[in-house]
């Protein structure tokens, strides 16, 4: 979280309150204490009182990054509960169709210059693009933006300057 005080960015207190629904669930945090937490995450004023709620517990980000090469994901590889994506010139291909993905919720930050993503999510599967912001590139979903209970959903968040963000269906 960048800044240490300021209005909090939409959609950052909700992934605090997931992170330590997350810790509950694992095990690593105790009734009491996750209750004390999920007050504290909602009555947060700043991004530094946000951030102390979760600063014990691990954030689970993969860092994936290239100058000018393609970066691909495909088949059964392990996705992560958060995907931080940089790239100066290249274009990105993350495909979720094979990939097993543990949580009900994955975050991306995509930070691409020139260059465009490309999302291809299993079956059921939602993702919301909101968060992405372009200035001479588009974002296109073929997917349903709403979260859908029992199924994947991908927040995508970001910058892309030049490139464009594409979001579909695997083909049968």
């Amino acid at each position: 979280m960048s800044g240490a005080t300021g209005r909090l960015p939409d959609g950052e207190r909700d992934r605090v309150v997931e992170l330590v629904q997350q810790a509950y669930a694992d095990g690593r945090l105790g009734q009491d204490e996750l209750e004390r937490r999920l007050g504290l995450a909602l009555t947060a004023a700043s991004r530094h009182e946000l951030a102390t709620v979760v600063a014990d517990l691990p954030d689970d980000v993969v860092d994936l990054v290239s100058t000018g090469g393609r970066i691909t994901r495909k088949g059964d590889w392990e996705v992560p509960r958060r995907l931080r994506v940089e790239s100066e010139y290249g274009s990105v291909r993350l495909d979720l169709s094979e990939a097993h993905v543990p949580y009900a919720v994955i975050d991306v930050e995509l930070w691409l210059k020139y260059g465009g993503a490309t999302f291809i999510l299993p079956a059921g599967a939602s993702a919301n693009a909101d968060g992405v912001h372009t200035q001479w590139g588009r974002v296109t979903s073929k997917v349903p933006g709403r979260r859908r209970p029992g199924a994947l959903h991908v927040r995508i968040t970001g910058e892309l300057p030049y490139g464009s963000v594409t979001i579909r269906p695997a083909r049968r």
